[in-house]
């Protein structure tokens, strides 16, 4: 036996690993149980080029719970340490078994799925455990070595009888870990890291039917089978051509078995140059709410979970999916600012945002009526993306589609070649009307219509943004919501019909409608229109009401615009028989209760009338009609 100090370079490594090398105690499960699932596929690729004479096998790895000793074990069949092994790679915690291993073989162990990151991994145990033993013997023809160390830098090495291949680890968990002595607590955490490793991973037996004999001489017997916790060969590890539509839909069961809708598609990742990256990713319906849910993406490194929080290696806009990466390129302990100035990431999040774009033109190309009725599901995901990635908004003219209040989609240069007869102004700018609530913008909508003008409807919350920007892209376009102007100012085509009042009657229209009207909400236009067009109209400016919109969905607008109060403009046509009557009334009570009707007339075409007002409204109407 031998006896001696770990060569690190301060005496207090052990309480600096359990503060500050890890935030999170748990993961030393994910540590060790990667450290046995490397040194398996290490004897796997020493057994296929030839230079580990023994037999593979179908190792796997075992977690075992001992309450009464109070230990936890987690034991692999994998290729083993001998003791200058031990000595080397578990005491100098400077040096790195998978770096050396990779040096070695790294021409040949290319596509192995070596994990490499044994070195202070293993030292994580340490958090959880008071003392910790490995029980190990190499795949070469060398003695079992037993080490023992008490998380002081003091340790024993020894011989040991163990017969077969592999490693044990065993923990003897302190008084303030006991917590993981708990069956249910291990299950949890293997389900959530390492639910998808490359080697098959036992907790336990389970219960299994099994039917012996046949015909009628066929029983069934219960028998007890290892308890294999994981997946080695997830989805995304398969070549694209290997899985179809069924194989997609039940890997997405088997990430969230607790989702119950179906995803509208995928877009599976696969690339080895110029890093390595593998995945699927899923579109899930998306409602119209910007709150939506982040943190649904996996990120995995050689199928070793690491974070559900992808923020700087995924697009911002894609974390509204759902679905895994997997990359042997990124860390597996990283801080967001690592991420944020790696450049290996930045290609990644590059990459990721170019094939979701080219998967998303060739749905549309391939089955356009199916992705139209898609589109209304991810459009909040694809706008926002627009808006973000200028790499993806050069690439989302191809497919990011405008529907209209009737539900036809068309792209935007489909849409300008639709409306450029009708819908261009007389100063040669293409106006795009547009609807932000069908119901409401009822009667708007109708009107343009009448004239033979297309209407789209764009709902989401961010449109007002995405409207500036396609504005500020293509010049001598210019996007008007319905319900900004009357019908005939919409897109101005000439000169306004004459005003049957002169300027001296116009003004004490205007003087008489002011006095009633609240100035705090409305200002009072003027106008002459067709005689048949409605008298009074509410209306609200375009460039307002959008810098309001976008002031309050952040990220654009003027500053503080979305605290303003709403303000409208009240359109007054000169040449309705209702203006001719508001200023020929001379008793005032009669002309304060027509501009009133008239205003509220105008209101509840808009939605706006409420409460007091509509109680008060009911009540002059039925006076009225007396």
């Amino acid at each position: 036996m031998t006896t001696g100090k770990i060569n690190v370079s301060v005496e207090n490594i052990f309480p600096l690993i359990k503060k500050f090398l890890y935030s999170d105690h748990e993961i030393f499960l994910r540590e060790l149980v990667s450290n046995a699932t490397d040194a398996t596929l290490k004897l796997k690729h020493l057994t296929s080029i030839g230079e580990a004479s023994v037999e593979y096998g179908n190792p796997i790895i075992e977690v075992k719970v001992d309450k009464e000793g109070k230990k936890l074990h987690i034991i692999d069949q994998g290729l083993g340490m001998t003791a200058d092994e031990v000595e080397k790679y578990i005491n100098q915690v400077a040096f790195s078994g998978a770096e050396e291993f990779l040096e070695k073989y790294k021409d040949s162990a290319k596509d192995s799925g070596i994990i490499g990151h044994f070195g202070l991994g293993f030292y994580s145990a340490f958090m959880v455990a008071e003392k910790v033993e490995i029980i190990t013997k190499s795949y070469k023809e060398e003695p079992a070595a037993h080490w023992t160390c008490d998380g002081s830098p003091e340790f024993t090495l020894e011989t040991a009888d163990k017969s077969t291949r592999g490693t044990e680890i065993i923990l003897h968990i302190a008084e303030d870990s006991l917590e993981f002595l708990d069956d249910s607590k291990i299950r949890q955490l293997l389900t959530k890291y390492n639910k998808f490793m490359p080697v098959p991973i036992k907790f336990g037996t389970r219960k299994e039917q099994k039917a012996f004999g046949v015909g009628e001489e066929e029983n069934m017997e219960e028998i007890e089978v290892d308890n294999i916790i994981n997946n080695p060969t997830p989805a995304w590890t398969k070549q694209p051509t290997e899985l179809n539509d069924d194989d997609y839909k039940d890997f997405y069961r088997e990430l969230y078995p607790m989702q119950f809708d179906e995803p509208l598609f995928n877009i599976h990742l696969n690339v080895d140059y110029p890093f390595n990256l593998t995945g699927i990713l899923y579109f899930p319906k998306m409602s119209a709410d910007l709150q939506i849910q982040k943190d649904k993406i996996q990120l995995y490194q050689n199928q070793v979970y690491v974070t559900d929080n992808v923020e700087g290696i995924v697009p911002e806009f894609l974390t509204m999916l759902k679905g895994v990466i997997d990359s042997p390129d990124i860390p597996l302990n990283v801080s967001r600012s690592y991420l944020q100035a790696d450049g290996a990431v930045k290609k990644i999040s590059n990459y990721i945002t170019r094939k979701v774009a080219d998967k998303l033109k060739s749905l549309f190309t391939e089955n356009r009526e199916d992705f139209e009725k898609k589109w209304n599901d991810i459009k909040i995901v694809l706008e926002y993306g627009m808006l973000s990635e200028p790499k993806f908004y050069e690439k989302a003219g191809a497919f990011a589609l405008y529907p209209t209040v009737n539900n036809k989609f068309y792209t935007l240069e489909e849409l300008k070649e639709l409306i450029k007869d009708k819908q261009t102004d007389k100063d040669g700018k293409l106006i795009v009307l547009y609807a932000s609530n069908n119901d409401a913008q009822h009667s708007y909508v109708e009107a343009a219509e009448a004239k033979g003008y297309e209407v789209l409807l764009l709902d989401s919350p961010i449109v007002s943004h995405l409207i500036q920007k396609l504005e500020a892209d293509n010049e001598n376009l210019q996007f008007v919501r319905v319900d900004s102007d009357h019908v005939d100012s919409l897109i101005k085509k000439e000169e306004s019909p004459i005003s049957k009042l002169s300027d001296e009657e116009q003004e004490s229209l205007k003087t008489a409608v002011e006095g009633i009207v609240p100035a705090t909400t409305y200002t009072v236009q003027l106008e002459s229109l067709d005689s048949k067009a409605s008298p009074f109209m509410i209306t609200q400016p375009e460039f307002m009401r959008r810098m309001k919109e976008m002031s309050q969905s952040g990220g654009g607008g003027m500053f503080g615009m979305g605290n303003f109060p709403e303000m409208y403009n009240l359109v007054v046509n000169t040449n309705s028989d209702l203006a001719s009557a508001i200023l020929n009334e001379k008793d005032k009570t009669n002309q304060e209760n027509l501009v009133k009707q008239a205003l509220d007339l105008a209101k509840l075409s808009q939605g706006l009338l409420k409460g007091e007002d509509l109680t008060a409204f009911v009540k002059r109407s039925f006076d009225l009609i007396k």
